[in-house]
């Protein structure tokens, strides 16, 4: 196996189950794999703005999942690139495995977490650094297309949506998911690889 490093760009809704697992697995691999990933914020909420032909109890998700991508892009700004994963990590554990869904509890916690003032939170609800958000959404849907979600990413500068996998495997499973991932992404004829989901989002 080669020991060439792998350039891994990540993008993530916070709110996302799917993102979520995908990360985690990307996280497993990193302990084994020469791994160069940057972590990037895209918002559900964006991608489905124009939208009408969603459920409601969907759309009433939105402004919760808007409120912590607006967080992750404040604290980018204003920290550096170096914090935009510790703050992921901090706000998915409470939303995913730990099933929580008062936005104000899940921020309050995280910032603590993160050693980021509790005053940041004000950040999640102002759309200060929305051009920002937006930029980095869009910069990851270009790569991808526009009938995709989160997560999206790229190997090597070659962009997929997904891997959406439930649970997110671990050991050598994770390592030979890893390898096919990067084998498909050095063929610049693939496009797409699908099939539908038959279990919901599993986590540890």
């Amino acid at each position: 196996m080669t020991s060439e490093q792998t350039r891994v760009d990540f993008w993530f809704d916070p709110s996302c189950p799917w993102a979520w697992m995908t990360s985690r697995w990307v996280d497993e691999v990193s302990q084994h794999r020469d791994l160069d990933v940057t972590w990037h914020i895209m918002s559900l909420a964006v991608l489905n703005e124009d939208r009408d032909d969603l459920p409601e109890a969907y759309k009433a998700f939105f402004p919760r999942a808007l409120r912590y991508t607006r967080l992750v892009a404040a604290a980018s700004e204003l920290h550096g690139a170096a914090i935009v994963k510790p703050l992921y990590d901090a706000l998915g554990t409470r939303i995913h495995p730990g099933g929580s869904t008062d936005s104000d509890a899940v921020i309050a916690g995280a910032l603590d977490e993160v050693g980021l003032p509790a005053e940041f939170a004000a950040y999640a609800d102002s759309d200060e650094y929305d051009p920002q958000m937006r930029a980095s959404h869009f910069d990851g849907i270009q790569r991808v297309g526009q009938d995709v979600g989160t997560p999206v990413i790229a190997v090597n500068g070659v962009a997929f949506f997904g891997p959406v996998i439930s649970p997110a495997p671990k050991g050598e499973m994770a390592l030979t998911l890893w390898d096919g991932v990067v084998a498909a992404a050095s063929y610049d004829g693939f496009f797409e690889l699908k099939r539908s989901r038959t279990r919901d989002p599993q986590f540890d």
